[in-house]
């Protein structure tokens, strides 16, 4: 007598609904993304007859060559770019009535606190800059541009904005007034558009 056939073994439970994959699946492109996901397009360029872009460019040819000014200004009297802009900053600061410390010129240069003590230090050997007691924090000092540096600079600077001065004595108040709101929201937008470090300074009584 042959031995008995073993039964044969249940099938194999059925697997959960799931999606299916051709072999081709993986080189396939995914669903399209919705018109709520899809990254934001970059802004058309704007044509050259548009009526603001002439003030744009002015405005452009205006900050390369001042920047181009205060380079030779920082080159003929040693200093970096970075010092200059510091000294800038302090001297904004002082008209202001901000109480400048050297965390709030890191805020303004984008510097940590080690790089911030490298510039104080080197400007203060410069003779430009003095730091000085703190007058509500004995912990903390304000920092304070030296009056031999704002007579360097204005030696320098000094023709140039005493010119800009007297073309403004020909402006009318109304005049005057549209060309402080056009570089005030210019500087607001400046500002939003770079990012870290304020294009303008603000009286702050907390400094």
């Amino acid at each position: 007598m042959s031995p008995a056939t073993p039964p044969a073994p249940p099938p194999d439970p059925p697997l959960p609904p799931g999606p299916t994959h051709s072999p081709d699946s993986a080189l396939s492109p995914g669903p399209a993304p919705s018109a709520d996901s899809a990254p934001p397009a970059d802004p058309a360029p704007i044509p050259e007859s548009a009526s603001g872009m002439r003030i744009v460019h002015l405005l452009r040819a205006v900050t390369v060559s001042l920047d181009a000014f205060g380079a030779r200004f920082a080159a003929a009297n040693g200093l970096h770019p970075t010092d200059l802009r510091a000294i800038i900053d302090l001297l904004d600061a002082e008209r202001a009535s901000v109480m400048a410390t050297p965390g709030w010129l890191g805020e303004r240069l984008s510097l940590n606190s080690a790089s911030v003590t490298a510039l104080v230090d080197r400007l203060e050997r410069a003779g430009q800059v003095r730091r000085e007691p703190h007058p509500h924090d004995r912990r903390r000092v304000r920092l304070v541009v030296s009056p031999e540096a704002k007579a360097l600079g204005w030696a320098f600077f000094g023709p140039l904005m005493s010119r800009v001065v007297g073309m403004l004595d020909g402006y009318g108040e109304t005049e005057l007034a549209v060309v402080h709101r056009f570089l005030s929201e210019t500087a607001g937008i400046v500002a939003d558009v770079t990012g870290p470090g304020p294009a303008r300074v603000t009286r702050d009584d907390t400094a």
